[in-house]
């Protein structure tokens, strides 16, 4: 039940989490000026149907704006799918039982699976610290990726017919989480929070200094003084490294799951009038492992960033696996 529990309470963090965007917001176009631009492209196809499409925005479009707050239709998507992790987990949990069957029995399985692969790779003592960011973040992205692939997301909202009588989405209503920079960046960030308060914790204000700007080795005399300029310079790079390790977090989840979406939108174009569906269906089901494999890729390097900093060098002869 303490799983569940911690599954909610993250959940809830990464809901308040993708309100503090850092990327830029665009103006909200008036379906006049939507039209004005689209009939200013230029045509890059000679089907079309095709020309004149642009395809997923980069800037995920405001639905309402109060001034102060913004809500955009990514952070609808977020926010359905969060309640859903929440309200399935709180339902599946509700009255637990000793055998578990249905609901129960999936949740404890996908628990159990998580908790005993982080174990083999972080060890236990630190699975049982983190295991509740880790397992959170892993399911939210799963199943936040796999919601952007329902049909009608991105392909529904508003927009304009140009003159050849073919309509335009200018504002979808809804638009997968990950595909939208606010939302990686923010998981990246509270990411780096954590990550930040588990090295301290584990190695102290000047242990973490001395981890990563610490001489290593066993010279004496000049060698030793050369080491420890060498070993400053590793460490400036290596915090140079660390700073940017939310950029490249971000970047990477979003890149990957912002270029999926294009690619089946370029591909439902493709397509003739009648069988046209047919064409996006290999790269669906790709799209689908992909939202798999970026997840787990996401919670992994989250894993072993953390690993780094929380081992201490004594300990480097033993793999963290074989902790029992």
């Amino acid at each position: 039940m303490r799983t569940f529990n911690s599954i909610l309470t993250a959940s809830l963090l990464l809901l308040l989490s993708v309100c503090f965007g850092f990327a830029q917001q665009p103006d909200r176009l008036t379906p006049a000026e939507a039209a004005e631009r689209i009939s200013q492209a230029p045509a890059v196809h000679a089907n079309p149907e095709v020309s004149g499409h642009h395809g997923l925005p980069q800037a995920a479009p405001v639905l309402k704006d109060f001034g102060w707050f913004q809500i955009t239709n990514s952070m609808v998507v977020t926010w359905v799918v969060a309640l859903f992790l929440i309200l399935f987990a709180r339902f599946a949990m509700r009255s637990a039982k000793q055998v578990p069957e249905g609901a129960q029995n999936f949740w404890e399985w996908m628990v159990e699976s998580l908790y005993g692969f982080l174990e083999g790779i972080i060890g236990r003592d630190l699975v049982n610290k983190t295991f509740w960011f880790f397992a959170s973040i892993f399911i939210f992205i799963l199943f936040a990726n796999w919601f952007g692939l329902i049909p009608g997301v991105g392909t529904v909202g508003w927009g304009v017919t140009d003159a050849a009588g073919h309509f335009h989405i200018t504002e979808p209503l809804l638009r997968g989480s990950n595909a939208d920079l606010n939302m990686t960046l923010a998981m990246a960030m509270v990411f780096f929070a954590c990550w930040t308060y588990w090295a301290l914790q584990a190695n102290g204000p000047g242990g973490f200094i001395m981890h990563l700007f610490g001489p290593k080795g066993d010279a004496t005399g000049f060698m030793k003084i050369v080491l420890i300029i060498v070993f400053i310079l590793v460490g400036v790079l290596e915090v140079v490294s660390i700073v940017f390790r939310p950029i490249s977090l971000s970047f990477r989840l979003f890149g990957n799951i912002f270029a999926g979406e294009n690619m089946l939108e370029a591909m439902a174009h493709l397509g003739g009038t009648y069988f046209g569906w047919l064409l996006p269906l290999p790269f669906y089901f790709m799209e689908i492992l992909v939202g798999l494999v970026q997840a787990l890729v996401f919670m992994l390097l989250t894993a072993v960033f953390t690993l780094l900093i929380c081992t201490h060098e004594e300990e480097g002869h033993s793999h963290p696996a074989n902790e029992h």
